[in-house]
């Protein structure tokens, strides 16, 4: 049984269709990467899946549950959610901040658990120091830690690695697929087509707001898709630690 699902989801924001007929699905211990441009739906299917984003037809369910008839309490028992948005109102020291994301254990032990997902994301020695005086780059492993502070079943991570420097990124995406490996479900929207081909089990391609792909990396970013989609002329290539792409920008005729 999948842990996060959407069946048939449809969504809109301001007039705007952002979800339709959406079918995607994370299984425990798989990774999924959401890949599409700007306004594809990558957010809109991760905030419907968290019960953000309320649907106008289909389903999201979490652990073969309805989002909807699930309180908020439950919610968060069953999955975490990092936003884009990095954006923190109080100056919390970062071990503070993380335990955030484990509210329902004792405060040491929240603690305990903050303190060792701060250590997954090497960023231990932020512990002490408040969210407000450090990097962007920083603060993001910070929040990603409170993610992963959770325990939950599934995972939802939206654009983590934006921002970061190259070393970042490939520590943020080993650490979601070393958490997927240990039995969470995790989606993760990526715009970087090469990483989600390294490190997703699959990859979802959103395109005006519809599921245009869903198969294993390399046949959903075939070229077809990422001519079409993307707008780019491009192929796949080996690399020493996993594929890389040669693109480039689709010559459009006349």
């Amino acid at each position: 049984m999948s842990v996060l699902a959407l069946t048939r989801a449809t969504a809109s924001l301001g007039g705007r269709t952002v979800l339709d007929r959406v079918d995607l699905s994370v299984a425990a211990g798989e990774l999924v990467a959401v890949v599409g441009p700007n306004g594809a739906g990558k957010s809109s299917a991760i905030r419907a899946l968290a019960g953000l984003l309320p649907l106008n037809g289909g389903d999201a369910r979490l652990g073969g549950e309805g989002v909807a008839a699930l309180s908020p309490r439950e919610r968060a028992s069953r999955v975490a959610y990092l936003p884009q948005e990095r954006h923190i109102a109080w100056n919390l020291p970062a071990i503070e901040l993380a335990a955030l994301g484990a509210p329902f254990l004792q405060a040491a032990d929240a603690r305990a658990q903050a303190q060792a997902a701060l250590d997954e994301v090497e960023a231990g020695h932020l512990a002490d120091r408040g969210v407000a005086e450090m990097s962007g780059g920083e603060r993001a492993r910070v929040l990603l830690a409170r993610a992963l502070a959770t325990g939950a079943g599934g995972l939802l991570v939206d654009e983590p690695i934006a921002g970061l420097d190259p070393d970042a990124q490939l520590m943020v995406l080993e650490r979601l697929h070393a958490r997927a490996r240990a039995g969470q479900a995790v989606l993760v929207s990526l715009h970087d087509l090469a990483l989600a081909a390294r490190f997703a089990d699959r990859v979802v391609v959103l395109h005006q707001a519809g599921v245009v792909a869903d198969a294993a990396p390399m046949e959903a970013l075939s070229p077809d898709v990422m001519a079409r989609v993307f707008g780019l002329a491009g192929r796949w290539v080996d690399g020493p630690d996993g594929p890389l792409l040669a693109a480039g920008r689709r010559q459009l005729a006349g």
